[in-house]
């Protein structure tokens, strides 16, 4: 490849005309000939071969034009007064409005920044953000008095007109230029803030599950675990001590006289 084919392209100013008589005619304020809709296809064609950055050649293969032609320079250069991409030694690099316009979240936010980039287009947004806008002919003779060249009023109305409304910025119809709603798509959707769960009440507990008397959780602390060898000594004092609890507990209705209760052996009987 030639070593001058990676250089940063020289692109002279679109805003540069011919008048009839030969004598140079210069726009004094920056616009593009090329639509924000095409600025957005070039920064997603970039976004796509390289992320933030790519070659030129890279960049024009992708659009499937030539890296030396006058058509693809001048629609480099759009995308640069646009504010959506820069380029130097022949590598072209996103901005961060190139860069929100390759996120669906954010592209219309993007899209009314970038619109806003345009010197032109900021200047005629100021004039008449509270104002309606002059039908085409008025339009065109506001646009010189900003200084647009005379031969380039026409052009330079029609690309303004389709980018407002590519931009959201003609919402409310074609003479009214009112900033768009950005709030859905301005910033990356935030992450969902985590609420506390609610405080389970407190199922009713079954009679297995009612609170005991602590002299029955002691009782039952004392059983020994499944298993392992009680003596029948042992056995006989948590029975006692079973009983003795009981009676400390509950109160014998029926006035039962036969006496206490009381746990023993008994022998076993001769086979």
């Amino acid at each position: 490849m030639p070593a001058e084919a990676l250089k940063e392209p020289e692109i002279k100013p679109v805003e540069a005309s011919e008048n009839g008589e030969g004598e140079r005619e210069r726009s004094t304020i920056s616009f593009p000939y090329n639509d924000l809709d095409d600025v957005v296809n070039i920064a997603k064609a970039v976004h796509t071969v390289g992320g933030p950055s790519c070659t030129w050649e890279q960049l024009a293969a992708k659009l499937d034009t030539s890296p030396t032609s006058g058509t693809f320079r001048v629609r480099m250069l759009a995308a640069k007064i646009f504010n959506a991409l820069t380029y130097d030694k022949g590598t072209v690099t996103l901005t961060p409005i190139g860069t929100h316009i390759c996120d669906p979240q954010q592209e219309r936010a993007a899209r009314a920044e970038a619109f806003l980039a345009v010197p032109l287009y900021s200047k005629l947004y100021e004039t008449f953000k509270a104002a309606t806008l002059p039908p085409s002919s008025g339009l065109e003779t506001v646009i010189i008095g900003l200084g647009v060249a005379q031969k380039q009023k026409d052009k330079a109305r029609q690309v303004f007109q389709r980018s407002a409304k590519q931009a959201g910025f003609l919402e409310y119809g074609p003479d009214r230029l009112v900033m768009p709603s950005v709030k859905a798509s301005a910033a990356p959707a935030a992450a969902p803030v985590e609420e506390p769960e609610p405080e389970k009440k407190k199922k009713p507990q079954d009679e297995d599950e009612k609170e005991q008397h602590p002299f029955i959780k002691g009782l039952l602390r004392k059983l020994p675990a499944p298993d392992t060898a009680w003596s029948r000594d042992g056995r006989q004092k948590w029975l006692q001590a079973a009983i003795n609890i009981f009676d400390l507990m509950y109160t014998d209705d029926e006035g039962d006289k036969r006496g206490s209760l009381v746990v023993g052996f008994q022998k076993n009987s001769a086979s």
